[in-house]
């Protein structure tokens, strides 16, 4: 059996290949969500007038990989404390995010980012949310990174390298 979890961390692109290493993760596909435009298209979402996150939806088995893992993994994988920006990212559609599927995932959530909160000075300004409508990205952004020749295989430690 295989649950869902979605993450916003930034660039979909680099977060899709991170997760798409992680053992128990079994599907990945990005695209956008918690926005207000149905269906929206890659150039709206730049736009910054849809409210959508570039975001990463798992299918995971929780036998092989807990929720409470891909959160550690998430936390690990961008800088929570800045607002609607990761490396030279920025604008609404960057932001952080973790949209929970089931009230366990959201405890878990609160839970990790309160002990996330920890390690930092500024205010992690992640948000956590009901996941809601997910529409996938345009086709070739799926898998855009490792369709350009990056390690997407299990346990790969390899550098994400990012780029448009």
């Amino acid at each position: 059996m295989t649950s869902k979890a979605t993450f916003a961390a930034g660039c979909f692109w680099s977060v899709e290949l991170f997760f798409q290493r992680v053992v128990g993760v079994s599907k990945t596909r990005v695209g956008y969500t918690n926005g207000t435009v149905e269906n929206p298209t890659y150039t709206q979402v730049c736009s910054g007038k849809t409210g959508c996150a570039e975001a990463v939806e798992l299918e995971y088995n929780p036998a092989e990989v807990s929720y409470n893992h891909l959160l550690d993994l998430f936390w690990s994988k961008h800088d929570p404390t800045t607002l609607n920006r990761q490396g030279n990212d920025f604008g609404t559609q960057y932001r952080s995010g973790i949209y929970y599927h089931s009230e366990e995932q959201k405890n878990q959530a609160i839970a990790s980012k309160e002990k996330e909160q920890l390690k930092y000075k500024n205010p992690i300004t992640t948000e956590i949310l009901p996941a809601g409508v997910f529409y996938p990205a345009e086709e070739y952004h799926q898998r855009y990174l490792e369709k350009g020749g990056q390690c997407s295989t299990k346990n790969c430690t390899d550098k994400i390298r990012c780029y448009g």
